[in-house]
């Protein structure tokens, strides 16, 4: 790994590489497309979905947006110190941008209890069948990112010189790209519906 010079001004040289931002506009369609059916359907039964919503714990869902913004600021404060040549700091910011991905998850798993234990599970009606998949899909996308952080982390921390800027960036990109999903599914299913 080395440390790796970009022309940042060539559209095909975006921070992380072009192949990470094509993954992250794919990923946003995705679940684009299934927030506009959502939201389509919710038009069909609009007390189903009101009173469903209701349903929801939007402190939960509030203090999620909190963990991910803030592990987002610690992730994108990581890459600032990797290009300052910092490791110490780099992954000091790292450990707290996956601590907020975990507490995260963590939460998110006290809420799915929570719901399993009312039973409000995947075919209870269309707005939980909507839920659980918008919000499962986007845990599997934390964890995913996760995963990365992790191989960048120990990558960075096993490497005493040298370092693959874009390595990070890609990763760092994902882990935002998580952070802009969860802004998007936050408001129409905890605030709109």
């Amino acid at each position: 790994m080395e440390n790796t010079k970009v022309d940042y001004k060539n559209v095909f040289y975006p921070p992380g590489g072009i192949l990470i931002w094509i993954l992250i506009i794919v990923e946003l369609i995705t679940f684009g497309a299934a927030l506009i059916g959502l939201v389509v359907s919710s038009r069909e039964n609009p007390s189903q979905y009101h009173e469903s919503r209701m349903m929801l714990n939007v402190v939960y869902g509030a203090v999620n947006t909190l963990f991910l913004l803030t592990s987002g600021y610690f992730m994108a404060v990581s890459i600032r110190s990797l290009k300052q040549e910092d490791i110490k700091r780099t992954l000091l910011n790292m450990r707290l941008a996956m601590t907020g991905g975990l507490f995260f998850i963590l939460l998110k798993s006290v809420e799915y209890s929570e719901k399993f234990a009312h039973g409000l599970t995947l075919g209870y009606n269309t707005f939980f069948n909507f839920y659980w998949l918008l919000t499962g899909f986007h845990v599997i996308h934390v964890t995913v990112g996760l995963v990365i952080l992790l191989f960048i982390y120990f990558g960075l921390k096993k490497k005493k010189t040298g370092y693959d800027i874009l390595d990070a960036e890609a990763g760092a990109a994902f882990w935002h790209m998580c952070d802009l999903i969860w802004l998007l599914l936050f408001p129409t299913l905890y605030l709109i519906l």
